[in-house]
């Protein structure tokens, strides 16, 4: 499916973050205090005014990792950039949308941001889908969940 990827002002992703990410949550709950930091872009079709998926990038070195990492295996001391609230409408997944927004994130923050590394946080339910695009995950942990049912969540590392 044929999209167009644009850079958007924050308030244009908020609702489809909510929507996909915290159903359950106020819409002020989806902000982030970074948000005026990052770059944030969106996934359009062709005469649909509001993205159809969503993601934001940062400036962010990666936190620590549990295990002493191998030598080239760790973002310490390298530009690194990181991807938040990446989101796709349910009825738009599989359609390639967020591969071709994940694809374009990736190459701007290493063409515009020099990041040598990005990284994100995501949950294990979406883990196979970023190891099929070439992200791998550094650890697992738990996460306290809005509901309280603590979530399992991989850490992801793109060279």
């Amino acid at each position: 499916m044929t999209c167009v990827i644009q850079q958007i002002p924050v308030e244009q992703t908020l609702s489809l973050r909510r929507e996909v990410l915290w159903p359950d949550m106020p819409l002020e709950k989806v902000k982030l205090p970074e948000d005026s930091d990052g770059w944030h872009f969106g996934a359009f079709l062709q005469d649909v005014e509001e993205p159809v998926a969503v993601i934001s990038l940062f400036r962010d070195a990666l936190g620590p990792v549990p295990a002493v990492p191998e030598p080239g295996d760790s973002a310490t001391g390298s530009t690194t950039a990181r991807f938040r609230k990446f989101a796709c409408k349910i009825s738009h997944q599989g359609r390639g949308i967020g591969t071709a927004l994940l694809d374009y994130t990736l190459k701007f923050a290493r063409t515009e941001l020099g990041a040598q590394t990005v990284w994100c946080d995501a949950r294990t339910s979406t883990s196979e889908w970023y190891e099929k695009r070439g992200l791998f995950a550094l650890w697992r942990y738990i996460l306290q969940g809005s509901r309280g049912v603590p979530p399992y969540e991989d850490r992801f590392q793109h060279f």
